[in-house]
């Protein structure tokens, strides 16, 4: 038969070489494809050499597709336990090897952009107004059935949440429809952490998760709380707005490690602040703070003594740092 005139099938070289050809990715899209923040990009490469961009025929620096492919792995074998300084130290055919591992024994975690997002943001909006709480959690439920809890919780909830508050703020939701929402999100994510914490074998470190008073907002907590879990940390809840003097005590008392808070943009930076240098001088040195979410006070001056984690991805980071620096098991 004559197959002259028949487009032959793609080879795997063929897709591997427009692959190559496509243009080069600024960070900020990096950034939304892969869902790990610019900050923590710059400093893996400053650190361990990787990722490094390329320069265009522009000599602009970018990101090739390729690599940005490379990163959506890494990011899943962070969420899968793995520590960034081993993982990104490694020599580049060893850390293929890995990540080649990777692809094949964990789920794949869907780009923030392109592609379909882990939840649809109008489907949930509509699904609450329509039907509250209950429906809310029939729906979250069906996402987190389709993907892990770490993507449901930093490509699903966190990106949900943005959009819920700002659909308060511009009058689209009312405030109980607002308060419906957070009820619904705990309730499944609580639920969702059961197993993982009847059955886990902990490791340092020991992490106390509360806000201080005047933060009520609780999401923050939870999802943090969900990714330290997946990195099989010890995880004692306070909840909201518990006074300093409280949290020294139970500090000393549960022999906790790291005080992980959530400041949310609602909270002045005039409260937050000070907050975070009281805790400061209360706690021993040798207990940490790690803070985060979405205050403006976390991106002014810094608080001596205080990690601020930028996005929640980075909770994988702060975790092997502190294993690599302060655990006595550490390897």
């Amino acid at each position: 038969m004559d197959t002259s005139s028949t487009p032959s099938p793609d080879s795997a070289a063929d897709r591997v070489r427009r692959r190559a050809d496509a243009p080069l990715l600024p960070i900020a899209a990096v950034e939304r494809a892969t869902g790990l923040g610019k900050d923590t990009l710059r400093a893996w490469e400053r650190r361990y050499g990787f990722p490094v961009p390329e320069r265009d025929a522009a000599g602009v620096r970018g990101y090739p597709p390729a690599l940005v492919d490379q990163l959506l792995l890494v990011r899943r074998a962070l969420l899968a336990g793995e520590r960034p300084g081993r993982l990104l130290s490694m020599p580049r055919e060893q850390l293929d090897a890995v990540l080649a591992g990777v692809a094949e024994r964990t789920p794949a975690l869907p780009r923030v952009l392109p592609g379909p997002p882990v939840l649809d943001i109008a489907e949930g909006i509509v699904a609450l107004r329509a039907g509250g709480a209950e429906a809310l959690r029939h729906w979250l439920t069906l996402g987190l059935a389709r993907t892990g809890l770490g993507s449901f919780v930093v490509d699903g909830i966190a990106p949900l949440t943005v959009a819920v508050g700002e659909a308060w703020l511009d009058g689209r939701l009312a405030v109980y429809e607002e308060h419906l929402y957070s009820e619904a999100v705990q309730a499944v994510l609580r639920s969702a952490l059961l197993p993982f914490q009847a059955g886990l074998e902990t490791r340092g470190p020991s992490i106390l998760l509360t806000t201080v008073p005047g933060e009520a907002h609780v999401l923050g907590l939870l999802m943090a709380e969900s990714l330290m879990t997946l990195q099989a940390c010890r995880c004692l809840s306070l909840g909201p707005q518990t006074p300093l003097a409280d949290i020294a005590a139970a500090v000393r008392a549960h022999r906790i490690d790291v005080v992980a808070l959530s400041f949310s943009p609602s909270l002045p930076t005039a409260q937050a602040l000070p907050a975070l240098t009281e805790l400061r001088a209360r706690l021993p040195p040798d207990v940490a703070i790690w803070a985060g979410g979405g205050s403006p006070a976390l991106r002014g001056p810094r608080v001596a003594g205080v990690r601020v984690i930028g996005q929640l991805v980075e909770i994988a980071d702060a975790v092997a740092d502190w294993r690599r620096d302060r655990s006595p098991t550490a390897d």
